[in-house]
């Protein structure tokens, strides 16, 4: 019997940010998605000019011209999964979190880490600090040589960076790795450390607020290579022994994510596994809402 599609959809769908709550600390475009796999967004043209005491007449008239920001959303599949008497777990929200568990915590890691490399600055085309902290060997698998701590100034520094930008205060976040969020708190004073856990929040996924930033903790952020202008690493480059760690702090409005179609897909009775056989598909993408990654700064690990 054919198993009711929605049910195990939408129970994807529900569990899509577990773990990753930092995902929602975007500006969702999941409304402008056209038939489940590309973004389409209408964007009104430059805005009036103003001119103070007018003194020449006639005024210059002008037609604003209207673009679109239009993006495919890229399609994340699970291999297949056997599932025996599906229909069966069906009822049972405890059931099917015991079959997908496993599926659905690795469609949602990959769908992040994807996203985090969207979103992060990279090269002359973002803002990008180094930290400045005292020697420590590098944490990242794969790398060599020691780099400069984290510390609370540099994440200050990051906020002067926005501030400059004149983005708004709130909504401000900042992801760590497990890492750069240990060189972080060590840094900090009693003080500091007492009001930055003042914050806390485990519903929403916030382990503390300093300098503006709502910080969040991931156990890798994005890791960017050595050149002068860091660029970020595509997701599942294999790392260079001169890498660097990367925390990513933003502003929400600054950064932008969009789900489409939720599919699970199904061969019921297949003789070669002896039951019926599953698989999972979600389109999601997201982008830098401004070309010039405004509201974006990324605080990465320097040589030491």
């Amino acid at each position: 019997m054919a198993i009711q599609r929605e049910i195990w959809q939408d129970h994807i769908a529900g569990n899509l940010f577990k773990n990753n709550e930092f995902l929602l600390a975007s500006t969702d475009a999941s409304q402008f998605v056209l038939q489940g796999k590309v973004v389409h967004i209408p964007q009104a043209g430059a805005v009036a000019t103003v001119e103070k005491n007018r003194t020449s007449l006639p005024a210059t008239i002008v037609q604003r011209t209207d673009g679109d920001v239009t993006y495919s959303l890229d399609e994340f599949t699970t291999d297949p999964i056997l599932i025996p008497n599906a229909e069966s777990f069906e009822l049972s929200y405890n059931k099917r979190e015991s079959v997908l568990a496993e599926y659905e915590s690795s469609l949602r890691q990959t769908i992040a880490d994807n996203l985090l490399v969207t979103w992060s600055p990279t090269g002359a085309t973002g803002t990008i600090i180094r930290t400045t902290g005292t020697s420590t060997a590098s944490h990242l698998s794969g790398t060599t040589g020691n780099r400069k701590k984290l510390t609370v100034n540099d994440l200050k520094h990051a906020q002067l960076q926005l501030n400059r930008q004149n983005v708004p205060m709130e909504g401000r976040y900042a992801l760590l790795s497990a890492d750069m969020f240990q060189q972080l708190t060590d840094d900090m004073t009693a003080t500091q450390y007492r009001d930055f856990s003042a914050a806390y929040d485990v519903k929403d996924g916030i382990l503390g607020r300093l300098f503006g930033f709502s910080i969040m903790l991931r156990g890798g952020v994005v890791t960017y290579d050595n050149d002068i202008l860091p660029v970020v690493n595509a997701y599942g480059a294999a790392a260079d022994v001169a890498d660097n760690d990367g925390v990513l702090c933003w502003q929400t409005s600054a950064i932008e994510r969009a789900i489409g179609d939720i599919t699970f897909f199904e061969r019921i009775g297949d003789p070669t596994y002896y039951g019926d056989v599953y698989s999972v598909g979600v389109r999601m993408g997201g982008r830098q809402r401004r070309s010039d990654a405004k509201g974006i700064v990324a605080i990465v690990q320097d040589a030491a």
